[in-house]
């Protein structure tokens, strides 16, 4: 009798199977990973949009007004810290969020919950309120 040389049936779902159980492991650890670069990378924007705004102040003895072009006028002020709008990696597709309360502000990510409704208020006296939750922020409140 000839025998073929080859993998059983048995075998290859054996193989499968391994390979299955490494891929289940590896997706859960890949996703923390990736969560974890995204939070330090909001930290660090948002410690450079704090820069920012701190130096816009002390050229022009305000800040940006809250709106939707906040980001624009930190780009084009004088010197220039931040070269281009930098968008929160927890809520792609967006900035971060900014609040003003008289001489007090707030930048802050949505962070790893990425509910793009989250609000971190300020108020005149500088004292910041957070949501349950990750959320990232910068203040030079309290």
């Amino acid at each position: 009798m000839k025998f073929k040389k080859g993998f059983t049936i048995i075998e290859l779902l054996i193989v499968m199977a391994v390979i299955a159980i490494l891929v289940g492991i590896a997706i859960p650890s890949f996703r923390a990973m990736q969560t974890e670069a995204w939070r330090t990378k909001a930290e660090g924007d948002v410690r450079v949009i704090k820069i920012a705004l701190e130096s816009l102040y002390k050229n022009t003895g305000s800040f940006p007004t809250v709106g939707t072009g906040w980001q624009t006028d930190l780009t084009g002020a004088s010197p220039r810290v931040l070269e281009s709008v930098l968008e929160d990696p927890f809520n792609p597709g967006n900035s971060y969020k900014y609040t003003l309360a008289g001489s007090y502000y707030v930048v802050y990510s949505v962070g790893a919950n990425g509910d793009d409704t989250t609000t971190v208020a300020i108020s005149d006296t500088g004292v910041v309120t957070t949501p349950e939750g990750s959320v990232i922020y910068e203040t030079n409140g309290y």
